[in-house]
């Protein structure tokens, strides 16, 4: 099998950080080659300096590709090779048709005029051979993530791809999708398309890959060829964080008490189209020091749930009842909601946990400017004090505290969004997929964090579409399946099986 790429000794630097350092990776043709590594180790960057988004000159190191040393300049330059990079955050305009989106910047045209009839004839060919049959004219913001994701690669076979970069396809997709995708990344590899997957979910790593390179802090740590060795978890997550995981989740002595926090006949109307339910007369309870799961396949109605009860952050014409030890609460909005003693970590940190542009000094506040404050005025000694504090509980990677979070790694933002919520020291925590897109030695500390919390007596919520996460960290575990709550089952009792088969019953009544 030829090399298709060879990056050699490549070295990037920001001030006051050496983000890579004398990295080296080599990706045969036709193969699915996997980069792994914790939050920050210089993955994303690496891919940024391939693909020109970080142009030749703003590091040191060769890029060799299909056996010629390449220099580019920008994202047109590696595209014109062949060399596609889909992001985690997809870059798609909802409100654009998926024919207008896979050709945006690519436009088919005559005379200066856009072909439309050819521009469908395309999309619907380009549709078929990621198995989609959509109408090429559909809005793609009416589409689930999991369409929209190979809508993504549609868009990259219009340009004739032979190097396909994935930055954490699976993050956001459910079961389900996540395998039609990765069994997409198989056809590929027959077709003879490299392919380089950037994931945290080893099972899907260990699934399709044909060989790994693991990153540790910026450097280049091990090549493991999958087809020639026995490749287990252990081995790479060792290589990733340089030392083993025996148990991926922290061990806990529940000390469970009575029940705090219940959610009596729910139900949310959909913004959109208010003849349907978002969530349909949903119950269910937590009790002090419990840490319950929400099971559910996407668009199972478990973040609509979440974020209607934390302040009405979703949906219209809610009804039904929060009560906190036996007393109605007021969760009328996020301010009340917060008052009351919730607290909802989001699963788009990006979007809704944090002010990106700003420190991680000023982020961590932003739930309890009381507890920084004097008469209204803040206390920038108690601003720093909170600051430090926080970033060195939850362990917090950063140059320090006035760095912006934007330029954190999805784990440290992720513990930036928990020290926020922690600082407002909420009764009830709602986690929304608490560990979406960070590496495995993150999740562990994030698990260690739910587990002392609920060691002190606060009542947790974690929605998950991991069910082994939800096996590993929770007591109890509800399930919801097209708006409703279809059965709960304690966790010693729950398994992957039993959660599926409640989900596949609620479908058949």
């Amino acid at each position: 099998m030829t090399t298709i790429l060879e990056m050699r000794g490549i070295t990037k630097e920001f001030p006051g950080v050496k983000a890579l350092d004398n990295v080296n990776i080599k990706v045969k043709q036709g193969e699915i080659h996997a980069l792994v590594g914790e939050n920050g180790a210089g993955k994303s960057t690496l891919m940024k300096v391939l693909s020109g988004v970080y142009p030749h000159g703003t590091y040191s190191g060769d890029i060799s590709y299909e056996g010629n040393v390449k220099a580019f300049k920008g994202i047109v330059d590696s595209e014109k090779e062949g060399i596609i990079i889909i992001h985690q955050e997809l870059a798609l305009v909802p409100l654009l048709s998926i024919a207008e989106n896979i050709f945006l910047g690519n436009e088919i045209s005559k005379n200066g005029i856009i072909d439309w009839a050819e521009t469908n004839r395309r999309t619907k060919e380009l549709l078929k051979l990621v198995g989609l049959n959509e109408n090429p004219e559909t809005h793609v913001g009416s589409l689930g993530l999991g369409k929209q994701q190979l809508i993504e690669i549609a868009k990259a076979l219009s340009k004739a791809v032979k190097l396909l970069i994935l930055d954490e396809p699976t993050s956001s997709l459910n079961e389900t999708d996540s395998d039609a995708l990765l069994e997409l990344l198989i056809g590929f590899r027959k077709k003879g398309i490299s392919a380089i997957i950037i994931s945290h979910k080893l099972n899907e790593i260990s699934k399709v890959a044909d060989s790994i390179t693991v990153l540790r802090d910026g450097a280049t740590v091990s090549y493991l060829d999958c087809n020639t060795n026995e490749i287990s978890e252990d081995i790479i997550v060792k290589d990733m964080v340089g030392r083993s995981l025996s148990n991926r989740y922290p061990e806990r002595n529940p000390q469970i008490g009575d029940t705090v926090f219940t959610v009596e006949n729910w139900t949310v109307q959909n913004p959109e189209y208010t003849d349907l339910l978002s969530v349909d007369n949903v119950n269910f309870s937590v009790k002090k020091g419990e840490v319950i799961g929400i099971a559910g396949l996407m668009g199972a109605g478990r973040t609509e749930l979440a974020m209607s009860i934390f302040g009405q952050s979703y949906g219209k014409k809610l009804s039904g009842i929060a009560k906190f030890n036996g007393k109605e609460m007021n969760v009328s909005t996020t301010y009340n909601a917060i008052e009351a003693g919730l607290a909802y970590v989001t699963e788009d940190r990006k979007t809704y946990g944090l002010v990106l542009e700003e420190s991680i000094k000023t982020n961590i506040p932003l739930a309890n400017f009381g507890g920084i404050s004097n008469n209204g005025v803040i206390d920038n000694h108690k601003e720093i004090e909170i600051a430090e504090k926080y970033r060195k509980m939850v362990n917090i990677k950063c140059s320090n505290i006035d760095q912006e979070t934007v330029n954190l790694s999805g784990g440290n933002q992720q513990k930036v969004v928990l020290s926020k919520w922690l600082f407002a020291n909420p009764d009830i925590l709602i986690l929304d997929e608490p560990t979406r897109g960070i590496d495995v030695g993150a999740k562990y500390e994030i698990y260690t964090i739910i587990r002392d919390l609920a060691a002190q007596g606060k009542s947790i919520v974690v929605i998950s579409s991991e069910m082994p996460e939800l096996l590993g960290i929770t007591d109890r575990i509800y399930v919801m399946n097209e708006s409703k709550m279809v059965g709960q089952l304690p966790t010693k009792d729950a398994s992957q099986e039993k959660i599926m088969s409640l989900i596949i019953k609620s479908k058949e009544q």
